[in-house]
């Protein structure tokens, strides 16, 4: 990726972590001109609050209080992990899940 495809698609970068609304935007802004960096960022993204959601539903049926912590923690790292690499201008896939979410949700360009 060169340093103009980043500097142009970093703004749709970042929308795409303000909740799965900003996903959703931030797709149908890279539409016009599909940049690379924020079509990483968008899978990335998307790949995160779905995870995120299909795991909170689980979590909720556990009525407890170290359960549900540990999991606000776990993904609130990964959050901050990423929208801190979407910042710097990095393309740097989430540790455990993003090169799984770079596969699955590859047809999104």
């Amino acid at each position: 990726m060169t340093e103009d495809t980043v500097k142009e698609g970093k703004n749709i970068a970042l929308i795409s972590y303000i909740w799965i609304f900003g996903v959703i935007i931030a797709f149908y802004m890279n539409n016009d001109n599909k940049n690379e960096f924020a079509s990483f960022h968008i899978r990335q993204s998307l790949g995160l609050w779905l995870t995120y959601m299909a795991f909170a539903y689980m979590v909720g049926y556990f009525d407890n209080f170290m359960i549900s912590i540990s999991f606000w923690i776990f993904f609130g790292v990964l959050f901050v992990y990423s929208f801190v690499t979407a910042v710097s201008g990095k393309a740097y896939p989430i540790p455990l899940v993003g090169n799984l979410y770079q596969k699955i949700f590859s047809g999104l360009r």
